[in-house]
């Protein structure tokens, strides 16, 4: 985990940062819109999301996009990410207020909806609880919650296959063998994953209700929840 967490503040590798979504998550910008479509449901189209992870500025573009009427508070602990994010906003840019730390950093609220993609899965089971309550007592009664991360069958060998699968999407996508190969050794090494089940418990636990899974691409996942 710490070589990733390394990465969000090295320079080079935030200004190389866009690709790699890209080239490793299947569907992303599907998963951007359908994420938008299920916060839609439940918020207004004044409303005002919570986004957790937002460094780098993808989600938050995206949503921005989608739903011109809406305000975001954007939370990520690397300021260069965030810096990052501000420059894929561009003109978008004064419609969020991005905050340099962690969930616990954020604004109480309440806001409408939240949303945390490509994130959680950088924390153990218990900082992903933790995290996920946080946010809970950030939401109005029954706001959405839309979460999507790296989460596939933890049993060994299953866990091996589908590390494989990973690395090989990404070579399929243009990332060199060698860097996929890389990539795959370190998430193997030093991330604690955890499976779909386990990953809807962490959102039950956290308070969350009507855990719901939206999104299923190669070893990603994507739940939407209310609080």
């Amino acid at each position: 985990m710490n070589q990733f967490m390394k990465m969000f503040d090295d320079p080079e590798a935030v200004a190389r940062y866009q690709d790699g979504p890209r080239r490793f998550v299947p569907g992303l910008e599907a998963l951007h819109r359908m994420s938008a479509i299920l916060l839609a449901e439940h918020m207004a189209a004044d409303g005002h999301l919570l986004v957790l992870g937002a460094g780098g500025g993808l989600e938050l573009k995206a949503f921005a996009d989608a739903h011109p009427g809406w305000r975001f508070t954007g939370i990520d602990p690397s300021a260069k990410m965030l810096e990052l994010a501000r420059q894929t906003l561009g003109p978008l840019a004064p419609r969020a207020s991005l905050v340099e730390g962690y969930a616990q950093d954020a604004p109480e609220g309440p806001f409408d909806g939240a949303a945390c993609l490509l994130t959680l899965h950088f924390l153990p089971r218990e900082e992903r609880i933790d995290t996920a309550a946080q946010i809970h007592k950030r939401l109005a009664p029954g706001a959405p919650f839309v979460v999507a991360h790296s989460s596939f069958p933890q049993a060994p060998d299953e866990r091996t296959r589908w590390l494989s699968r990973y690395a090989a999407y990404a070579v399929a996508s243009g990332v060199p063998a060698d860097q996929a190969e890389n990539a795959r050794a370190t998430v193997e090494a030093g991330i604690s994953m955890l499976s779909p089940e386990e990953d809807a418990d962490v959102l039950r636990q956290a308070g969350f209700r009507d855990v719901t899974p939206f999104y299923a691409a190669f070893s990603w996942r994507g739940w939407v929840a209310y609080a």
